[in-house]
């Protein structure tokens, strides 16, 4: 906590929001490498982290749940606080992580462009007739 109020960022509710992030992706869903990085442009603390050893870098920005988001902060944040992806066909993305008052927080991940969705984990999904015209509609 106190590497991240050393930080150029002016406002400790960011600060504390950065913070409840970082426990909750070490903590409670046992991250890799979780990494804060001020972005003083943007007065944001951002994490850099896996969520598991072999994966890439994921760009989580925690932001308060009352604070106010236009699309242009949003294409702002997209653009100053994302990495460059890995594959150049792979969109550039950050996932906002909004923290409400009582510590709850909601992952929205957020990317430049559509991103096709991946098939369903559940084989059951897989013979589903449904699952079949879906996929067929989304293929073409």
């Amino acid at each position: 906590f106190t590497e991240m109020m050393s930080l150029d960022i002016s406002d400790s509710t960011q600060i504390y929001t950065a913070f409840m992030v970082y426990l909750d992706l070490l903590e409670g869903r046992n991250w890799h490498e979780v990494k804060h990085v001020g972005v003083a442009e943007l007065q944001l603390v951002c994490l850099h982290a896996r969520a598991r050893e072999q994966e890439s870098v994921q760009v989580m920005v925690p932001v308060p749940a009352h604070i106010r988001m236009s699309h242009e902060r949003l294409r702002e944040i997209l653009k100053k606080a994302s990495l460059p992806p890995e594959d150049p066909d792979t969109p550039v993305s950050v996932t906002l992580a909004i923290v409400e008052t009582d510590s709850t927080i909601v992952y929205y991940k957020m990317t430049d462009g559509f991103v096709m969705p991946d098939p369903p984990d559940d084989t059951e999904d897989m013979d589903n007739k449904q699952w079949r015209k879906k996929r067929k509609r989304l293929f073409k």
